[in-house]
């Protein structure tokens, strides 16, 4: 029987000495695989085998269908979706997540975060860094959380980049001021398709197998020419660090970590066929290889203004739930639910009245975020919002304490303050915010 799932197709590894240097300058955000290398070891601090697994959900999930639901509201509040019992007895959550109902004990859902942005960019600005940017903002002015955690953490593993994003960057998950080489490395292909390839491991085009015959060779080739380039000084940025990047283009760690035709059918049909699903169990490869922060971009038409509860219980609710519940019990069963930390959350919620369109809109005024993992205080519910689903009542915690949660899991300190190039001006990693309290105390 022929598999559903995609043989990744990577090259050969021998190279010749031109194709070498050339990987050596490969663009990565518009500096070379070596450069981001040198400068990520700048910032690399203590190190650890924790690791984060980030599922964003862009375009704003609605809170008060997924895990927040007012079953004694008005009708044009409520809507039509249903409550399900829950492995936690007297939770309930929605009747199309029934993957994360069974496994709810193993899960902590914040149901007060809340912030003042109704805007996408903005929003999301403010989730993925803690920090409230101005008004029309549409790129990084802070570094996303990733971001930060490449600079100040590093990668657990030499070969492996320290920050990735599956399956391309998401829209507010650049390095701001850190600079290019603390963004991330992506795919930049659907994992769940039959053609995909890590663009960014693949050899220049025109490299001839035959032209070195191993890569120890290659190696001897490249010191006897360091000279002739050395005394031209047309590459002085060849050191330590291209080696570095040959390796990371033909090491064997990253090739078999992105190589998901390893992993047995039965786990990769319990993630589901979904580019999400995939890219979980992804990301679940990558942190046992050292990758230390990975984001998965969930997919879907969340951004539901009209038809609100036909696209949610037909495209976005299933692949989220099915990944989800997958990805957790896979940690669990691999002996990782105290060192990877799993965070899934978007911009924003919606709005508890259902429009004219059958719709719900922005809204910032209650967001759910969903935890596991990370050795945290689980099998809860955090908080609870007014009648409606549209102000927390109990305590409100904001897009900078959800960071701080995820900052303390890694040991990073999310006081620390970034300066500039004069060291005259501090850029600090959070304005402001405490990890959750419920989560950690």
């Amino acid at each position: 029987m022929t598999s559903p799932y995609p043989t990744l197709a990577f090259p050969a590894i021998a190279l010749g000495r031109r194709a070498f240097l050339r990987i050596g300058s490969l663009a990565m955000g518009g500096v070379s695989l070596s450069e981001l290398l040198a400068r990520r070891a700048l910032g690399r601090g203590s190190r650890s085998s924790t690791a984060v697994i980030q599922i964003y959900m862009g375009g704003g999930p609605s809170h008060i269908d997924m895990y927040d639901l007012k079953p004694d509201a008005p009708s044009e509040v409520r809507g039509e979706f249903r409550e399900i019992a829950t492995a936690v007895p007297g939770f309930r959550i929605s009747e199309h997540l029934p993957y994360q109902a069974k496994v709810l004990d193993k899960l902590a859902i914040v149901r007060s975060v809340c912030h003042e942005n109704a805007s996408h960019l903005p929003a999301s600005h403010w989730m993925m860094t803690g920090h409230q940017p101005p008004p029309d903002t549409t790129t990084n002015k802070s570094p996303s959380v990733g971001s930060v955690v490449s600079r100040l953490r590093g990668s657990n593993h030499p070969s492996m980049p320290a920050y990735v994003s599956i399956p391309k960057r998401q829209l507010l998950g650049a390095s701001a001021f850190l600079g290019p080489p603390h963004n991330p490395f992506t795919p930049d292909s659907d994992p769940s398709k039959s053609d995909f390839a890590v663009a960014n491991l693949q050899l220049p085009v025109g490299v001839n197998a035959t032209r070195v015959e191993d890569r120890k060779s290659l190696l001897k080739t490249f010191d006897r020419i360091r000279e002739d380039l050395d005394v031209r000084g047309e590459f002085a940025g060849v050191d330590k660090f291209s080696r570095q990047a040959l390796d990371m283009v033909t090491n064997q760690r990253v090739l078999e970590a992105f190589d998901l035709n390893r992993e047995d059918p039965k786990t990769r049909a319990m993630y589901g066929a979904y580019s999400v699903g995939q890219g979980c169990l992804l990301a679940r490869r990558l942190v046992e290889a050292g990758v230390t922060f990975v984001t998965v971009l969930s997919g879907g038409a969340w951004d539901t203004h009209a038809n609100n509860f036909q696209i949610l219980k037909d495209d976005c609710l299933p692949r989220v739930d099915q990944s989800i519940a997958a990805l957790v019990t896979d940690l669990h069963s691999r002996g990782l639910q105290r060192d990877v930390l799993l965070v899934a959350y978007g911009e924003f919620g919606r709005t508890p009245q259902i429009n004219k369109d059958g719709g719900r809109d922005h809204w910032p005024g209650a967001n759910c975020v969903l935890f596991a993992g990370g050795g945290l205080k689980v099998g809860q519910l955090v908080g609870e919002t007014d009648r409606i689903a549209a102000y927390p009542v109990t305590h409100r915690y904001s897009p900078a304490d959800v960071l701080a949660t995820v900052y303390q899991f890694l040991d990073i300190d999310w006081q620390h303050e970034f300066k500039d190039h004069n060291q005259q001006r501090s850029f600090p990693v959070l304005p402001g915010g405490q990890p959750i309290r419920e989560l950690v105390g």
